[in-house]
């Protein structure tokens, strides 16, 4: 799926207009949510996080919310372990406590970046080399938001077809990040063997990583970075269904085909039914994680099916070999008929067009918090985001967040014009 897609869609709705209609509905305002979880293992670096029951402090109340995340590891299991246990904590204080549900959706986006780069910067700090793809997703009635990194992905299966919600960054197929690596300082190409031929898929040098964006990754360019691409959308009264899974389902089986296996089935049948398709297409050989969450209003417990044609083995052939342009085109379609309205969608690598502008200085105490680790010190200690010390509570507004030397360290670092990192070469 191409960034360039955000060009085409249609305008976004605002937060408080959906929210209304949640309110003014109250089969709507509190769905239900059943899943089902499966996976088969081949290296044993997968990881997933199911949390039923979190919650976020509003003016007067607490209310639920949902969170489902893949974390797919690769080089060891210690990051993908770390940012499962690390990385929803690392979101939550980037929320300010006591706001409304509007305040707290609409500063979710912003969170879901601080979170990441934050849980990569603590990482990289215990000095480990593994890495991990994330797919981390929140649900909070109707409203679904996503955040991923590297190569797992989170389909939408609504009423009317799929709506693929990430986006994929392998060097091999993205081309805007092969832009960005290489404008950063790093090297694309394929393996080079004996004689000098190229084999495999492009990779990023040092370290050889397919990947564009993780967490973790210690021991290659700080050009791999941790910031998120992140999608916000507000599904329709019926619900719908969240097919989340690493990319030993999506090697298998396209978007469509993942959602076609198991439309219709209830959700713990339906994840076992995508990895038993996965491994009937390709055999085992990557660890294959699926989490499927129905998303389902009161007035309608169950998804409603939706009926197909029947089609021949060729006719599935042609259709699975279209199916990554066919998708692109129903998510398009979906949003612009208003099955699903999209309210955020953003995934720049630059912290300055992801991170809140508002400059958080406190005159009184002196103190300033980082906009990503959200640590208060003098404001002696800090910089803004245009690397100009703040020297007084009195200076002339900032421009960009405020970044502790950690922080504005790493922000440099992705940006090319410093390494926080020990290289190798591969």
């Amino acid at each position: 799926m191409s960034q360039t897609e955000v060009k085409t869609r249609p305008p976004l709705v605002p937060l408080g207009t959906l929210l209304g209609r949640e309110l003014r509905n109250d089969g709507v305002e509190k769905p239900g949510i059943k899943y089902g979880q499966a996976a088969m293992a081949k290296k044993g670096e997968d990881y997933f996080l199911i949390e039923l029951n979190c919650e976020r402090i509003l003016e007067n109340a607490s209310m639920p919310f949902s969170v489902f995340a893949i974390f797919d590891g690769h080089n060891g299991i210690s990051a993908a372990i770390y940012t499962k246990e690390n990385l929803l904590n690392n979101i939550l204080s980037a929320i300010p406590q006591g706001t409304s549900r509007e305040e707290w959706l609409q500063a979710l986006p912003q969170a879901l970046v601080a979170g990441f780069v934050k849980t990569d910067i603590e990482f990289q700090q215990k000095g480990e080399t593994s890495g991990t793809t994330v797919t981390f997703v929140v649900i909070d009635g109707l409203t679904v938001t996503v955040a991923s990194v590297g190569d797992s992905r989170c389909i939408l299966d609504a009423k009317g077809g799929v709506v693929v919600l990430t986006v994929d960054h392998r060097l091999e197929e993205n081309v805007e990040e092969r832009e960005r690596v290489t404008a950063s300082g790093g090297e694309v190409g394929r393996l080079n063997v004996f004689g000098g031929n190229e084999v495999g898929p492009l990779r990023c040098w040092p370290g050889g990583l397919c990947l564009s964006r993780s967490i973790g990754d210690t021991d290659v360019g700080e050009f791999i970075v941790p910031v998120p691409h992140v999608k916000q959308v507000k599904l329709p009264n019926v619900g719908g269904r969240l097919i989340i899974a690493s990319d030993g389902i999506w090697d298998a089986l396209s978007s469509d085909r993942a959602a076609q296996a198991c439309r219709g089935l209830p959700a713990e049948l339906s994840a076992k039914l995508v990895v038993k398709e996965a491994l009937r297409s390709r055999g085992l050989k990557d660890d294959t994680t699926c989490l499927v969450v129905d998303i389902l209003s009161y007035d309608h417990p169950v998804l409603p099916p939706v009926v197909r044609k029947k089609q021949s083995p060729i006719t599935s052939f042609i259709l699975g070999k279209k199916s990554q342009s066919a998708t692109k085109k129903g998510a398009n379609n979906l949003l612009a008929v208003g099955v699903v309205e999209e309210l955020f969608e953003e995934g720049s690598a630059m912290l300055a067009e992801r991170l809140n502008k508002d400059s958080c200085l406190d005159p009184n105490s002196g103190l300033a918090r980082c906009a990503i680790c959200q640590v208060d010190q003098p404001l002696i200690d800090y910089q803004s985001d245009n690397s100009e010390p703040i020297l007084s509570s009195a200076a002339k507004p900032l421009e960009g967040p405020i970044l502790c030397p950690i922080c504005l360290k790493k922000k440099e670092a992705m940006e090319g014009k410093q390494s926080t990192r020990q290289t190798r070469t591969a």
